[in-house]
């Protein structure tokens, strides 16, 4: 497919390299965005290098930080990430410098909390700050949308943003993408899903503007393609540009797959590389709210989206075996395969699966400080368990 190449090896899809055009990742498993709400002054610190470090020493190939708000008004939570300034920009380089060193590319997912911005975290409510919230030292802030309408009627009244506005916003993504770049970053994503302020745009429930940023898809789309235009002329031509979908609202009225067909054809003229297709989110908590979820559930979106647009996607939500991933590759359903919450559960999930996928068989993607010690155990536990460490019992 366009900007992207595969290298001809006998190995699984899932640890083939994948080449996006200046940048090669070492595998096609990529560790997904997931916020931890432990930044404070938008600043990347000890939490996140140890956090987001530990999957690069994993194995992932590609390891997103969590979404990084442009400006500070778009912060989701007053606890999340930012690259709204240059000390931001400092404050990421230990991070970067420790995901190259182990072999991953590190990746930076560009945000705008929009109407959800000024919110609980997920552990505090995933809603709307309540004065109880504040009465404990959380900020509140009026957050901005496409138009007044809040997220539900328990929501704060978003800001009504004036084209004036909207054009300053562009700018804000145009340089958070040129301080990630100054930062080390080697891919960037747009974040327009999951119900923050670019999604808003694009849904029809959301956005009910009159003037050249509503109406039809074409104006609902106007403003994300501009972020996106911005955004790629802000990186260099070797730099891979994702973009995040929610590929359906999961409301009747709203936004369908048939217009991320759309959308996708859109931004596959305006330079992106990939499109990250994930779902919901609109009128509920962060993700995939009303989307009804199984193992590999978005995983038809990642697969019509690229049958239909013949562009590389990433596929994400609920895969969590080797062979379910691999078999999403084999089957051309995606490129990429996205975890979040299963390496939560297991940072060294990519070195597992090359065991299960029969690679790694002594222990040698591991890095060596880690690879030359299990190796040895292994060695040792020879007959009564198997190298990965499980009891081998006989009957009688």
């Amino acid at each position: 497919m366009a900007n992207a190449s595969t290298a001809g090896t006998t190995a699984p899809l899932l640890f083939q390299p994948f080449t996006i055009r200046g940048v090669t990742l070492p595998n096609r498993l990529v560790l997904a965005p997931m916020v931890h709400y432990r930044a404070k002054d938008g600043m990347c610190g000890t939490f996140h290098i140890a956090h987001l470090g530990k999957f690069a020493l994993g194995g992932f190939g590609l390891v997103f930080t969590e979404a990084t708000a442009v400006e500070e008004r778009g912060l989701i939570t007053e606890m999340d990430l930012g690259l709204y300034n240059d000390a931001q920009v400092e404050s990421y380089r230990p991070l970067i410098a420790l995901m190259k060193e182990e072999g991953a590319v590190p990746a930076v997912q560009l945000a705008h909390g929009g109407r959800k911005s000024s919110m609980q975290s997920a552990m505090e409510g995933n809603g709307p700050l309540s004065d109880a919230d504040v009465a404990r030292g959380r900020k509140r802030w009026q957050p901005v949308g496409p138009t007044t309408a809040p997220v539900t009627p328990e929501w704060p009244t978003p800001h009504q943003l004036s084209i004036a506005e909207i054009k300053n916003l562009v700018d804000a993504f145009a340089a958070a993408a040129g301080r990630a770049i100054r930062a080390g970053f080697e891919v960037i994503e747009v974040h327009a899903a999951h119900g923050y302020l670019l999604t808003t745009f694009l849904s029809p429930v959301s956005n009910t503007r009159t003037d050249r940023y509503g109406g039809d898809i074409f104006g609902r789309m106007r403003f994300p393609l501009e972020v996106v235009e911005a955004v790629r002329a802000a990186i260099p031509e070797a730099t891979p540009l994702f973009v995040r979908v929610s590929a359906v609202d999961g409301t009747a009225e709203g936004w369908k797959l048939d217009d991320t067909i759309v959308f996708a054809r859109a931004l596959k003229a305006r330079g992106v590389d990939i499109v990250d297709c994930s779902s919901g989110g609109l009128t509920g908590s962060a993700t995939a709210g009303p989307v009804s979820r199984a193992p590999g559930f978005q995983v038809p979106y990642a697969a019509r989206v690229r049958s239909e647009v013949n562009i590389p996607t990433m596929a994400v939500g609920l895969i969590i075996e080797a062979s379910q991933a691999e078999a999403i590759l084999q089957q051309g359903q995606a490129d990429l395969i996205a975890i979040a919450r299963q390496a939560q559960f297991n940072p060294n999930l990519p070195l597992h699966w090359a065991h299960e996928l029969g690679l790694n068989t002594r222990f040698e993607m591991w890095g060596e400080e880690y690879g030359w010690w299990l190796n040895k155990r292994a060695r040792t536990m020879d007959g009564f368990a198997t190298p990965t460490g499980q009891i081998i019992r006989r009957p009688g």
